[in-house]
């Protein structure tokens, strides 16, 4: 499966998904990981309610599965899992992109928990989470 990340350092999940520049995409498997790409973006991202700078995020993962971000608007997040890409927030701007795909691989070679196995059954219908923020969007826990 190809897991993306927002990232501003190439080394920790630290960006907000409408703010970032950059987008890593890895390769998952329970062998283990592989660099895929960075996907960037330029232009004004900050500009809040400009829901149009969220598009091209949206067509570039296409394919994608999980995408692990620091922050992510509850707007941004709904269109995301229509996409059929899960957004996940990370537990902390600290953790490395590294360690989270370590973990990963550990998780897919074990046993997934429910929300993850429904991502990689990759059904159609929305996923009820059990581990939600207020807006909705899955922790990373």
């Amino acid at each position: 499966m190809k897991v993306a990340f927002t990232t501003s350092d190439r080394v920790h999940i630290n960006a907000h998904f409408g703010w970032a520049k950059e987008i890593d995409v890895y390769d998952v498997t329970p062998e283990g990981f592989s660099f895929d790409k960075t996907l960037e973006f330029s232009g004004d991202l900050k500009e809040d309610g400009n829901e149009d700078k969220i598009n091209p995020k949206l067509e570039a993962l296409k394919g994608c599965t999980i995408i692990y971000v620091a922050a992510i608007g509850g707007s941004a997040a709904a269109r995301l899992i229509r996409s059929n890409v899960t957004p996940v927030k990370a537990r902390s701007e600290s953790e490395t992109i590294e360690e989270l795909l370590t973990e990963l691989v550990k998780t897919l070679k074990g046993n997934p928990p429910p929300w993850l196995r429904k991502v990689l059954q990759q059904e159609s219908k929305p996923l009820n989470f059990e581990d939600e923020d207020e807006e909705g969007i899955l922790v990373n826990g």
